[in-house]
């Protein structure tokens, strides 16, 4: 700057001319000394000069600042660098170091490392030998040699200690106490088995002369009719423990109930006798018209075992107004009940006196008569199956289709009684 570019303060001033009371700063008695500048504010006119002056004073203090900023960051800038050189050489020492650290230790062939592994793991190392040492089959005082004449005590030929132990046939040897045990407990087993063989036998031949063999088979014609009659409006009652109509009488093992809407509200009964043993015809006959006075019934069902059944009635016939059916117990056919009670229902309802006229008596017969001759026909064949062996086949696929055409007219007969 020029010597004559110099401000001043007036001496009246000297102590108060620049005063700074928070953000606001104030000059006073403020004289520069430059002709530049004066002419240049001289061009200004008089309101306008303080607006000039207080910019002009603005820039210059905001230069100054600035100024002062760069020469900060000029210094951390210069401080850093040679920070960062520093680092860098106490950087390089340090690799060196490490470099020439991990050479010593590890390169190959010199390093620490490597000696030390071929010391211990090498083709001469100790490992090798200690293995050797440990492993060789053809050195006695070898692991593997001692494990091998071990072994041989216990495994080796029938003389070694695991064939003693294991040899039931050895007095000494654990498994022929076990032997001895075993075969008594598997004689007390026969001889209890054998006993309850016996008291089975026994109780079977006594439950055959008794009637509880016959209870058994009521009971699984009641169940084989429950399955029946399932979803009909025909009721099953068990009578055969309750005196019936006639004087200290039970004939009538089940009574079924016809539905009164089929019966046209009469009450119409079907009495059902169960047999499992033998019964000659004029004493099943008898016994069916007990049944029927008893239980106040129109028809009479007997269901033989297929043990004890009278010969051609199977699978069902029509005797004496009665049905005879036969069921093995063994393997009970429901079909076959099916067909016997639909053909005593239809019997029964038949049999109805109250309203003749509502039944067309002469289809109904004709039904009867078709039915009857085709249990004929079953009965035929069943003796022809008895003598001709050869036709067995031919003989119960014609019972098959003659039991179908059965069940095919009761049908019938029903829709007749129906219409």
């Amino acid at each position: 700057m020029e010597a004559a570019n110099i401000l001043q303060m007036t001496p009246a001033s000297t102590e108060a001319s620049v005063r700074i009371e928070g953000p606001r700063l104030s000059l006073h008695d403020l004289t520069l000394l430059d002709g530049g500048l004066a002419a240049f504010v001289g061009e200004r006119t008089p309101d306008e000069r303080p607006a000039l002056v207080e910019r002009a004073l603005r820039i210059g203090l905001n230069a100054l600042q600035d100024a002062a900023t760069s020469l900060d960051v000029d210094v951390v800038r210069r401080e850093f660098e040679g920070m960062l050189r520093q680092t860098e050489a106490a950087n390089e020492r340090a690799a060196n170091q490490l470099d020439e650290l991990l050479r010593t230790n590890f390169a190959d062939g010199d390093g620490r490392l490597p000696r030390t592994l071929e010391a211990f793991l090498g083709d001469r190392g100790q490992l090798r030998g200690f293995v050797n040492e440990l492993f060789d089959e053809k050195r006695r005082d070898s692991a593997i040699g001692r494990i091998r004449h071990l072994l041989g005590d216990f495994f080796d030929g029938d003389a070694s200690r695991l064939a003693v132990l294991l040899d039931p046939t050895r007095m000494g040897s654990p498994l022929h106490q076990f032997r001895a045990e075993v075969t008594v407990g598997f004689e007390r087993l026969n001889e209890r088995l054998t006993s309850i063989e016996a008291a089975a036998a026994a109780r079977g031949s006594e439950r055959a002369r008794s009637s509880a063999k016959g209870a058994d088979f009521e009971d699984l014609i009641e169940t084989l009719l429950v399955d029946t009659l399932k979803g009909s409006e025909h009721v099953l009652d068990r009578t055969g423990d309750v005196a019936g109509d006639v004087i200290r009488s039970k004939k009538g093992d089940l009574v079924i109930t016809l539905d009164p809407e089929v019966t046209r509200g009469a009450a119409v009964r079907i009495v059902v006798e169960c047999k499992d043993r033998k019964v000659s015809g004029r004493a099943m006959r008898e016994e069916l018209a007990e049944a029927r006075r008893n239980r106040d019934a129109a028809i009479g069902l007997v269901v033989f075992s297929a043990a004890h059944a009278p010969s051609g009635i199977a699978p069902f016939d029509v005797r004496a107004g009665d049905v005879y059916c036969v069921i093995d117990p063994e393997d009970p056919q429901g079909a076959t009940l099916d067909a016997a009670l639909r053909l005593a229902r239809l019997l029964a309802l038949v049999s109805i006196r109250e309203a003749p006229e509502e039944i067309d008596g002469i289809a109904v017969q004709a039904v009867l008569d078709r039915i009857r001759g085709q249990l004929d026909a079953i009965r035929g064949l069943k003796m022809q199956l008895t003598t001709i062996g050869t036709t067995a086949a031919d003989v119960g696929s014609g019972l098959d289709r003659l039991r179908d055409a059965i069940v095919a007219d009761i049908s019938a007969a029903e829709s007749e009684l129906r219409a």
